[in-house]
């Protein structure tokens, strides 16, 4: 891997590396509308607020969980002691952390979860430590992971929930009448940082007759933090209030915990919850309710085993990769829920061991050797020139690509071998190869799509610094339509409170007719884990009134409220129509659903 500076690009490093394979197969049941991709760059020198990932979450001492990239060494976490597949969990330090290059392999569980990693790092499993894959040695190879391989661990992460006025209401509730302030000091101080937000009020003592599901993981925390407890591996509540208690227990339906209800004989009024299902459901309770009290959320001792995962594929990523390693006092540690051994790396371009927010934009590996490695897998007889989308992941029309001009060996290799393909991009660098777009569609599909998420010069230049601006962009869409291509624009991502208002809409629509546009496709920001932080950290900056409104819109994950996905499916549609853009468009609320030929990703925030 050779690394390069240069004066045109200010403040970026190029890492120049040489891939083994480009051509990528998108995992089935992605819900994307294209089986391939092609991505010869990683990292975006357009520095995008939104265009971020998140790291694998590693299983800290209190039992809350913490990008591995964001670990620092002497921080507490999670390892094991035992034998073999029967552990118990036990505190340990963060000694060591480090990066290491190597042959780097996506694992893919059947529940979903993929990790990428070394092949000589090690998971636990049923049948004890084995490798990602096997050594070159025929009958002496090593353990190794393969297709239903069962791994140890305490069971899938949940994410926890966000504190929306819902979730304050809830807590206060559970936590004030299960004891008040004098119990606990964690709760008492969570409960007087809650109080402000209700002012002279009362109200959120009563039990909502239909509690939402933000109330409620508020609720099972604050009842949890002073009427719980666990110990000897049971979770368990007692309560002596009828409602309080049957509230709890609607609370535990409504996530799907097995649970015991028992009367205790020495306190005829009092109630007893014992949460069933073991370590991994205690985790996942502490997760969905994320109690207060730290002492209440210790898991020492608390034997693992029970939960186990089964392997789905391990494929080699055909790249040597920096990959995460770190050392603990233990020699394990527990990442995304399972009992694992060195070199994890974070998820895309952290792959690379580069930060998940700005070495994004000021940190890009290129794969040099692209086009020559596409050329000879097309070449392939098992090859059967299935629609290969580009842009789907990072901008392949990035500022770095007028720098290394991969994209018109990828295009050439593609036409030749007769495969169709498409284009999802925001630069102008495309405009280049027009011309050679417009003689390879004589021979195979060609499609393109443009990103134009706003109009305001001002606002894009704060969320998208490196971008072409939105005037350069349309111009691209009229070149594109002038040269005979069919071009589609996303307009992608809509920003609640920022522009989505019908003015700004109508404007932008007005617009793209005007260019030409073949068709339109707007859809909501959505917001991963990652990028969920890393844009919050700039809308707090840049717009710290719309924080909690953004709390709330985004409250029960990744997609904005379904809500506000339907209000703004009816604000864009009668706009799509009055500029004649209705026919082939539409309102997409989780994603772009284009046309084949002109696929372009769900992955919103890895692309625009």
């Amino acid at each position: 891997m050779r690394s390069v500076r240069s004066p045109e690009f200010d403040g970026v490093t190029f890492h120049e590396v040489h891939a083994r394979s480009v051509l990528n197969k998108v995992p089935a049941g992605s819900g994307v509308p294209f089986g391939w991709t092609v991505n010869p760059y990683r990292g975006c020198s357009h520095a995008c607020t939104y265009c971020l990932e998140g790291g694998t979450r590693i299983l800290l001492a209190d039992g809350r969980t913490k990008a591995l990239a964001e670990l620092k060494v002497g921080e507490e976490i999670y390892g094991t002691r035992g034998h073999g597949a029967s552990r118990r969990l036990v505190p340990t330090r963060v000694l060591a952390h480090w990066t290491t290059l190597r042959d780097a392999y996506r694992v893919t569980l059947e529940d979903g979860t993929r990790l990428v990693a070394g092949g000589d790092h090690r998971f636990l499993t049923a049948k004890g430590w084995k490798h990602v894959t096997g050594s070159k040695f025929g009958a002496a190879q090593r353990p190794h992971l393969e297709p239903g391989t069962e791994l140890i661990g305490v069971g899938r992460f949940e994410p926890t929930p966000d504190e929306t006025l819902g979730y304050r209401a809830g807590y206060l509730c559970g936590m004030l009448r299960s004891g008040g302030f004098a119990a606990e000091t964690d709760a008492a101080a969570r409960a007087l940082g809650y109080l402000p937000d209700f002012g002279a009020s009362v109200a959120f003592l009563q039990v909502p007759a239909e509690p939402d599901a933000h109330w409620q993981r508020g609720f099972l925390a604050g009842v949890f933090d002073l009427a719980g407890g666990y110990g000897r591996g049971q979770l368990a509540v007692a309560h002596d209030e009828p409602e309080i208690a049957d509230a709890f227990v609607a609370a535990l339906a409504r996530f799907g915990f097995a649970h015991q209800l028992d009367e205790v004989p020495k306190f005829p009024t009092r109630q007893e919850i014992r949460l069933l299902g073991g370590v991994g459901e205690v985790l996942r309770f502490l997760h969905v309710s994320n109690p207060a009290v730290g002492w209440k959320r210790s898991l020492d001792g608390a034997v693992i085993g029970a939960s186990r995962r089964r392997v789905a594929a391990i494929e080699p990523l055909g790249l040597q990769l920096p990959l995460y390693d770190i050392t603990t006092g233990t020699g394990d540690f527990v990442a995304d829920g399972m009992v694992s051994h060195n070199c994890f790396a974070r998820n895309t371009h952290t792959y690379l061991d580069f930060d998940a927010g700005r070495d994004f934009d000021t940190q890009v590996v290129v794969k040099i050797n692209a086009p020559q490695v596409l050329a000879a897998q097309l070449k392939k007889p098992s090859w059967r020139r299935e629609h290969v989308a580009m842009g789907t992941n990072t901008d392949p029309y990035q500022r770095a690509e007028g720098r290394y001009r991969l994209m018109p060996g990828i295009i050439t290799a593609l036409a030749r071998s007769g495969t169709p393909l498409s284009v999802l991009t925001k630069g102008t660098v495309l405009a280049r190869d027009l011309p050679l777009l417009q003689d390879v569609a004589r021979d195979v599909p060609v499609s393109l799509a443009v990103s134009i998420a706003l109009l305001d010069d001002e606002l894009q230049h704060r969320l998208e610094p490196g971008t072409p601006s939105p005037r350069a962009r349309l111009e691209l869409v009229r070149k594109a339509r002038e040269a005979g291509l069919p071009c589609s624009v996303l307009v992608a991502p809509v920003l609640p409170y920022l522009t989505d208002s019908p003015e700004a809409l109508d404007a932008l629509f007005a617009r793209l007719a005007d260019a030409g546009a073949s068709s339109v496709t707007a859809f909501a920001l959505h917001l991963r884990p990652g990028a969920r932080e890393w844009f919050g950290r700039w809308l707090a900056g840049a717009y710290p009134a719309l924080v909690p409104r953004y709390r709330e819109l985004y409250a029960r994950g990744s997609y904005v409220r379904k809500e506000y996905r339907e209000q703004l499916a009816e604000r864009v549609g009668p706009l799509l129509r009055r500029h004649g853009l209705a026919p082939q468009a539409g309102f997409a609320s989780r994603g772009p659903q284009l046309p084949a030929a002109e696929a372009a990703p769900v992955e919103q925030l890895r692309l625009l």
